[in-house]
């Protein structure tokens, strides 16, 4: 697969890098996101790239040893007692400036804790002659070395990248699909290249799902696993929580009443979880985040929220080869998880970005009661920046619609809803087919929400 995105961030890298002065870098971000990648894009040939691994501190020395030997001849007949010795030893044979890129430091810091300090000393000397870039894709790890105010490295980075998902329009490049499709495809694979990757050489969407993601075999079968490995240590809770989410147990008091926890037992798994993306709580438009009692929970990550709602539940029967039962219970519920991604792309499509000729800040979902009896749900609510216009949107994935019994239903439903008073109100309906009616301007279908709403980067 080409290297698609990430512009701003090869900017920044290939800015710090070629700076007067030698630079300290560090990346981070959660597996499959192309670090590697990113980095084999701008670095040289003259630059110096060290995978490390598990392997103790004696032994990470001796390879990475042997890949400066490429460079400098014979750098690997030297025995380096420590770190700073090596890490010297490489300056003393700099003559020009070149870069040193250690990736999965997190590794080197387990089989060496006293590493940090190290490279605090030589970056303090302001002696190097050369560029360090430090990767990881443990991101517990990675902020508590940088970013924590008691980290050796703290405050010595020229730059900091962390790595998001690509959005989504560049998955529409790479499988070279339609929108539809696209936003089908983007509910399983989010915007993960390395998925993508899989994908591709895989061939077709549902024969890529049951070859390498409902499948023992699969390359992707354990992949919560190996995710969690990196930052969380009861992988067990993380992994019960996320599948009583991922079907529907949303609240905070019915996910500890299923686990059989008290719900202040479970602020820290879920802090977790949300600082890590996997999960985030979502409140009615309008509420306070912090003071609001209607805040439910779901799962962030498409990849996740895919397999906990699909794989999951089905292991048994998929350890068993039941590929027909398992296909048809996807199948079956697929449309109806793949609306969910839908509301949601919508959404950030609409946020911060000019729709029906006006400027609006966050959209999000409105849930509750517009008077005693009568309970009311919009799937997009959002206020104009100016805070005079409120935009009412219905987010349908289904194969058609009437645009004009839609918008007449979203009239009469928001004819009572508390926010529209004193504003000026909008409507939009946000469609996977164009409407069986005559078209409208208020409505607006896939290709439109991946090419002019979503900005590069978010979904």
């Amino acid at each position: 697969m080409r290297f698609l995105d990430r512009t701003d961030e090869t900017e920044r890298l290939s800015k710090a890098l070629a700076s007067e002065k030698p630079s300290f870098i560090v990346m981070y971000g959660r597996r499959r996101l192309g670090k590697s990648t990113l980095m084999a894009h701008v670095l040289s040939e003259s630059d110096i790239y060290f995978m490390a691994d598990n392997s103790d501190r004696t032994q990470q020395m001796e390879l990475l040893a042997k890949v400066v030997a490429r460079k400098f001849a014979d750098f690997d007949k030297l025995g380096y007692p420590d770190w700073e010795t090596l890490l010297t030893e490489l300056n003393h044979r700099a003559s020009d400036k070149f870069t040193v890129c250690l990736d999965e430091f997190p590794y080197l810091v387990k089989s060496c804790p006293s590493l940090p300090s190290t490279l605090q000393r030589l970056i303090d000397s302001k002696c190097l002659k050369y560029n360090i870039v430090i990767c990881g894709s443990s991101q517990h790890l990675m902020h508590g070395l940088v970013l924590d105010a008691t980290a050796p490295l703290y405050g010595r980075a020229d730059q900091i990248v962390k790595l998001y998902p690509i959005g989504i329009r560049y998955l529409q490049q790479a499988l070279q699909i339609d929108a539809a499709s696209t936003i089908e495809e983007y509910a399983v694979w989010g915007g993960v290249p390395r998925y993508w990757e899989i994908r591709e050489a895989a061939g077709g969407f549902m024969e890529t799902i049951f070859s390498q993601v409902a499948n023992v075999n699969g390359l992707l079968y354990d992949e919560p696993d190996r995710l969690f490995a990196d930052d969380i240590s009861s992988t067990g809770m993380a992994s019960s929580i996320l599948s009583l989410v991922g079907n529907g147990v949303s609240r905070l008091s019915e996910i500890a009443s299923r686990l059989g926890k008290k719900a202040t037992d479970l602020s820290g798994p879920l802090a977790r979880l949300s600082d890590l993306g996997y999960v985030e709580r979502e409140i009615p438009f309008g509420d306070s985040p912090k003071n609001s009692k209607k805040g439910i929970y779901k799962i962030a990550d498409p990849f996740m929220s895919f397999y906990y709602r699909f794989v999951i539940p089905q292991r048994s029967l998929i350890s068993l080869g039941r590929r027909a039962i398992v296909e048809k219970y996807i199948t079956d519920n697929y449309a109806d998880f793949v609306a969910k991604r839908w509301e949601t792309l919508c959404q950030r499509a609409v946020s911060g970005n000019r729709l029906l000729g006006v400027t609006w800040n966050v959209a999000s979902r409105w849930w509750g009661s517009v008077d005693r009896n009568t309970q009311v749900e919009f799937d997009l609510v959002a206020e104009s920046l100016d805070r005079q216009c409120l935009l009412i949107g219905e987010c349908k994935w289904t194969r058609q619609e009437n645009a004009e019994v839609l918008l007449d239903d979203l009239r009469r439903r928001a004819a009572r809803f508390p926010y529209a008073q004193n504003h000026k109100v909008y409507y939009a309906l946000f469609l996977k087919n164009a409407p069986a009616d005559s078209p409208h301007d208020n409505v607006f279908l896939p290709q439109e929400v991946i090419n002019e709403f979503v900005n590069d980067g978010i979904l």
